[in-house]
């Protein structure tokens, strides 16, 4: 007889076995220095771009402490030469020139007063070239004139009068409410020059004497902010721009303007609305926190359309009021393509050492395997009858004793095979037996299998009851409540009729006709028993959708506390056109052991299915143990089930379903909770019933289902599940 070896067909050539472990090591030490020369590469991305935007962070800060502090400065130096006497403010044409001057000097928007009287004087560079002066009276409407200047500052030709008036204006009103130099509100205008996007230095003005005068300002234009970022080196690759704290754009390196024309007006973009993918996208990552909760310099990474930036917010401040966030990304692509030229060269590499690693495996396998093949060959030839083999020697020394050894086995085996001969009888009877008592084996199992029947599939029975139950139960209960008020009406009626006949009793002779005709008498009598009936009737129908309801549970939640008791119940009454006394048999009587237990937290339908498959059969076996007994032997003897109910522990509740039917063997009982095992005729059950209720008990429940039957005497199932179910512990 042969022996099989369990890892037959798991066995691997032995060139693979030399070949493959050698090139996985290769691999993995090549995979392994590639890594970390890719890791090596990612770190050295990190520190460059961590030098970039702190060398770039550093000159926009430059810039904007140097450009910013221009017209504070000037404010500064303006409001000192007032003070002083060294400028008039009352002298219009000289003042304008002065302003004029500085204005050509710097590169600014805006440089004007704003005096207390209402009256005022300013220079500047609407179109971003051309110098003209604004001068404004103190009566509007039609108070300003615009003048054009010659190469010396003089006035020359005078536009069109406009209105202007000092008092409602934000960059005057707040200077003078905060009386010290500030930055005022950001200020748009759609000019026919362009847009006007301008933030105010302003600070208030005072005589010798000390009398406040008015207030000076001068604007810087923000685009041009934009153009000095757009300039930068980062600007080709990465993105800089300017927020205030509430997320809104004051100026950025990238082509899309920091605002929008909505009829005509001027519209300040927010970061969240640009068009500009990686500004939208910082935006909403600083909207998460807060864009006025950043209080110090903070770094992180955000991936965009798939590419990955490196983002640097750092607050900007002045001792004037600017509060802002500078915002300097940079994409890591930009330091990626020498990492993944050397990662490339790296897999060529690994690739080329693989191939070599192959080649030289493969001719030293070949060099080993040969003389194992040669052992090989040998051994067939052994095992088809020729025994007369002899392996040849070779360079490898432990091959060379592996074949010795080899071909004294052999020798050994060929003067075994006499010995071997003789006992070939005795072998072959007593194979003879294990074959006789395999078959016999195979003829049992092809039996237990023919009994396996599939041909049934288990149907939603609680979906079918509560669906039955909700049909009937809507045109019950119109007939049960309205029957109360026909029984009143009723009533009302009858005793209108005697009230009647005791005031007229002698009737007209049709009406006494009638009265015959329809008997009154036993109408009188008789309708108030049927409407009695009828309300009982009804009232049983109720009771028997509410058992129906209670045992599907289909309206309730699946899993909730319950009354075990309630559910035993409702399935009785299902059953009890079952349990019910038959011209052919007595009731089956059922008697209840109920003991006091809690409320038990279970899957209620599914529990009462368990119920069901128990109790139907229970029945069954006492309807088949009913066939073999007469009428009256039935009643001597009357088939009962036992429910009884107890609590276990404190903790477990036990369910006792017990009858005194024919019982089942205790071959049977071994296999009673195998799936479509059953003990009824083919046709009768499908042998799923009490696997499913297995099922429900043991996995779902947590709990034990367990048969004790007596062959001839009865059945007991006994159930036990915890009061408490853990429901998210439980299989």
């Amino acid at each position: 007889m042969k022996i099989p070896y369990p890892l037959k067909d798991k066995a691997f050539p032995l060139q693979i076995v030399l070949v493959v472990p050698f090139l996985i090591q290769i691999f993995a030490a090549v995979s392994l220095v590639g890594y970390l020369s890719f890791k090596n590469g990612q770190r050295a991305v990190n520190d460059l771009a961590e030098q970039l935007i702190d060398r770039t962070s550093e000159v926009v800060d430059e810039h904007l402490k140097s450009y910013l502090s221009i017209p504070q400065t000037l404010n500064q130096i303006n409001a000192n030469a007032i003070g002083r006497g060294i400028l008039d403010v009352r002298d219009r044409k000289t003042l304008g020139k002065y302003f004029w001057d500085q204005m050509q000097a710097y590169d600014l928007t805006y440089i004007g007063i704003g005096l207390t009287t209402g009256e005022g004087l300013g220079a500047a560079r609407y179109d971003g070239k051309t110098i003209t002066i604004d001068d404004w009276t103190a009566n509007p409407p039609n108070n300003t004139y615009t003048y054009a200047t010659d190469d010396q500052g003089n006035r020359t030709q005078v536009n069109a009068p406009w209105t202007w008036k000092n008092s409602i204006e934000p960059w005057y009103t707040q200077s003078i409410a905060a009386g010290k130099p500030i930055w005022g509100k950001i200020v748009t205008a759609n000019l026919p020059t362009g847009p006007y996007i301008v933030a105010s230095a302003s600070r208030p003005i005072y005589d010798a004497k000390n009398h406040l005068l008015g207030m000076i300002a001068t604007d810087i234009h923000l685009l041009k902010l934009s153009d000095f970022l757009r300039n930068l080196d980062i600007s080709k690759s990465g993105q800089v721009f300017l927020l205030e704290r509430d997320g809104t754009l004051i100026a950025s390196s990238g082509t899309e303007k920091p605002f929008v024309l909505v009829n005509q007006d001027i519209r300040r973009l927010r970061a969240i609305d640009s068009s500009d993918p990686i500004i939208q996208n910082i935006g909403k990552h600083l909207q998460t926190s807060g864009f006025g909760s950043i209080t110090q310099d903070t770094d992180f990474q955000l991936e965009v359309q798939g590419k990955r930036y490196f983002v640097d917010v750092a607050p900007w401040r002045d001792k004037y009021g600017l509060n802002w966030l500078m915002v300097v990304s940079v994409p890591e692509n930009t330091f990626m393509a020498e990492i993944n030229a050397n990662t490339g060269i790296t897999i060529a590499l690994c690739f080329g050492a693989l191939v070599v690693a192959s080649v030289m495996g493969v001719f030293t396998s070949h060099w080993i395997v040969r003389p194992i093949l040669r052992l090989n060959w040998a051994s067939k030839a052994m095992a088809s009858g020729n025994l007369a083999q002899t392996v040849e020697t070779g360079v490898i020394q432990e091959l060379n004793t592996l074949s010795n050894s080899f071909n004294y086995m052999a020798g050994q085996l060929y003067e075994s095979f006499t010995a071997l001969e003789k006992s070939k009888e005795k072998l072959e009877d007593r194979v003879e037996e294990r074959t006789t008592e395999l078959k016999n084996t195979l003829e049992e199992l092809q039996r237990t299998q023919s009994q396996v029947i599939q041909s049934e599939k288990m149907s939603s029975l609680g979906q079918l009851v509560a669906g039955v139950a909700h049909e009937i139960n809507n045109p019950v209960n119109f007939i049960h409540g309205n029957l109360v008020h026909v029984q009143e009406y009723t009533q009302d009626l009858l005793a209108f009729v005697q009230l009647y006949q005791q005031h007229d009793p002698k009737p007209a002779a049709e009406i006494q006709t009638f009265t015959e005709d329809i008997d009154l008498e036993f109408l009188q009598e008789d309708l108030p028993k049927m409407l009695s009936s009828m309300k009982v009737g009804t009232e049983r129908i109720r009771q028997i959708v509410l058992s129906l309801r209670n045992f599907s549970r289909i309206d309730e939640a699946e899993f909730k506390s319950v009354d075990i008791h309630e559910g035993i119940d409702s399935t009785l009454m299902i059953l009890q056109h079952r349990l019910k006394a038959k011209p052919e048999q007595p009731e089956i009587e059922v008697i209840k052991d109920y003991g006091t237990i809690p409320l038990v937290e279970c899957y209620a339908g599914q529990l009462n299915q368990v119920f069901m498959n128990i109790l139907v059969n229970a029945i069954d076996a006492l309807e088949e143990n009913n066939t073999k007994h007469t009428y009256q032997e039935i009643e001597e003897n009357p088939s009962r089930i036992k429910i009884r109910t107890s609590v276990i522990n404190s903790t477990w509740l036990e369910i006792a379903i017990a009858d005194n039917g024919v019982g089942i063997s205790k071959e049977f009982q071994q296999r009673i909770f195998d799936p479509f095992f059953t003990t009824k005729p083919i046709g009768k059950g499908t042998g799923m019933g009490m696997s499913i209720s297995y099922q429900i008990i043991t996995e779902k429940h947590g709990g034990k289902l367990e048969c004790f039957s007596t062959s001839g005497v009865g059945t007991e199932f006994i159930i036990q599940v915890p009061l408490q179910l853990k429901v998210h512990g439980v299989v």
